[in-house]
C-alpha cells in the first residue's frame, strides 16, 4: 500500500483552484482564524478555564476553508465532527459564539448546551458537531435529500443547495458510511462526502484499519465520483470542492473526496500524543498549509508580507476580545435546565 506521501506526490498534477489576490487575502485570513482560534483553546484549557473533551484541528484548515469557501454561505449546509470548531468558523459563526459555546455560555452558539464537540447554527447553516463517528453523515444526507426534494416535487426551481459532511478516515469503516454513499449515490443527492485523512483515528494508525487504505476509490463500488487530493494545500482542496460543487449543483450527484492531511495536536487536549514518531510530526509541520499558501502569496507577487501580518494582528485582537467576552458572559439561567430538550409550543 502507498503511503500517505506517495500518494500526495502523485497528486502534483490535478487542477487547482486559480490564485488572485483578492481569493488569496480570503483563504489566508480563514486558516489563520482557524490556527489562532484553536491554539487560543489549548492555551485556556491548559490555564484550566476550559473543560470536557476539546479536539483541535490544526494542520487541516486547508480542507476546513478549500471546501466551505468554495460553497455558498447561509445557502449550503455543513456538517461536521466532534473537530467542529473550525467547520464552524470557515461557515460564518462569529469567533465569539463559538469561543462562548466552549465556555459553555449562553451567548454561545449552542446556548452553552453542547460545548466543543456540539455546534450548531441555523442562521449559518451549520447542522452540528457529532461526538459518535459517523452520526452525522445521515443527517447530512437528510439536508441534502431535502435540497432535491424541495426542487422535484415542491417545485422550488431556486433549491439547488449543496450539503458538505466532513468526517475523518476512522469513521469510513463503519455502516452509515457506505449506506449513506448507496442512498446519495442512487437518489443523485446534492453532497459531498469530505474525508480528513489524517492517518490516525484516535490512537489506530490508519493503515492497520482497514482493506484498502485509499478511501477515495470505494466510492467506484457505487458508481460514485470519486477523488483525493493533497490536504495540505488549500488551492488543491478547492479545486477539487469547486468541481464536486458543480456536479452537485448541475443534477449529477454526489462526490466522495478524500483529503490527505495531518493534525499538528494529539487526538484531544488530554492526548499525550505519544504513539506517533517525532520524525513523523516534523515532516508534516514541514507541509503547513497556511505556510504554503504565505509563500505562494510572496512569492506570486500579490501581496506584501506587512499585509500577511496585519491580518494576523487584526485575528489575534478578535480571539482576544473573543475570549474576554466570553469568560464575562451569563451563564444559562438554571430554570432553563430542560430548555430546547421538547418542542415548545
Amino acid at each position: 500500500m502507498e503511503t500517505h506521501v506517495e500518494r500526495i506526490s502523485n497528486l502534483q498534477g490535478l487542477e487547482r483552484a486559480k490564485l488572485d489576490r483578492k481569493t488569496g487575502l480570503e483563504l489566508y485570513e480563514d486558516m489563520t482564524l482557524g490556527r489562532r482560534f484553536e491554539d487560543k483553546c489549548a492555551e485556556m484549557y491548559y490555564r484550566g478555564k476550559m473543560f470536557g473533551f476539546v479536539h483541535l484541528y490544526n494542520g487541516q484548515e486547508a480542507i476546513s476553508t478549500g471546501v466551505i469557501g468554495a460553497m455558498k454561505k447561509k445557502h449550503d449546509w455543513f456538517c461536521s465532527t466532534y473537530r467542529d470548531h473550525v467547520h464552524a468558523l470557515s461557515a460564518g459563526v462569529p469567533s465569539f459564539e463559538v469561543m462562548s459555546e466552549l465556555f459553555g455560555k449562553q451567548t454561545g452558539c449552542s446556548k452553552g448546551r453542547g460545548g466543543s464537540m456540539h455546534l450548531f447554527s441555523k442562521e449559518h447553516h451549520l447542522l452540528g458537531g457529532y461526538a459518535f463517528i459517523g452520526e452525522g453523515i445521515p443527517v447530512a444526507l437528510g439536508a441534502a435529500f431535502a435540497s432535491r426534494y424541495k426542487k422535484e416535487a415542491g417545485k422550488d426551481i431556486n433549491s439547488d443547495s449543496v450539503t458538505a459532511a466532513f468526517f475523518g478516515d476512522g469513521t469510513c469503516n463503519n455502516g452509515q458510511f457506505f449506506e449513506c454513499l448507496n442512498m446519495a449515490q442512487l437518489w443523485k443527492l446534492p453532497i459531498i462526502f469530505v474525508v480528513e485523512n489524517n492517518k490516525w483515528a484516535i490512537g489506530m494508525a490508519h493503515d492497520r484499519a482497514t482493506s484498502n487504505t485509499e478511501i477515495w476509490r470505494k466510492a467506484s463500488a457505487f458508481g460514485m465520483h470519486g477523488e483525493e487530493v493533497d490536504g495540505m494545500d488549500v488551492l488543491a482542496v478547492r479545486g477539487a470542492a469547486q468541481r464536486a460543487v458543480k456536479r452537485a449543483r448541475g443534477g449529477e450527484g454526489p462526490t466522495l473526496l478524500e483529503c490527505l492531511t495531518y493534525r499538528f495536536r494529539g487526538h484531544s487536549l488530554a492526548d499525550p500524543d505519544e504513539l506517533r514518531s517525532e520524525q513523523e510530526k516534523e515532516f508534516w509541520a514541514k507541509r503547513d498549509p497556511i505556510k504554503k499558501l504565505a509563500r505562494e502569496l510572496l512569492d506570486g507577487g500579490f501581496v506584501k508580507d506587512n499585509e500577511l501580518k496585519s491580518i494576523e494582528k487584526k485575528i489575534d485582537n478578535e480571539i482576544s476580545e473573543s475570549v474576554k467576552n466570553a469568560m464575562e458572559a451569563p451563564e444559562p439561567p438554571s430554570q432553563e435546565l430542560t430548555k430546547y430538550i421538547w418542542a415548545e409550543d
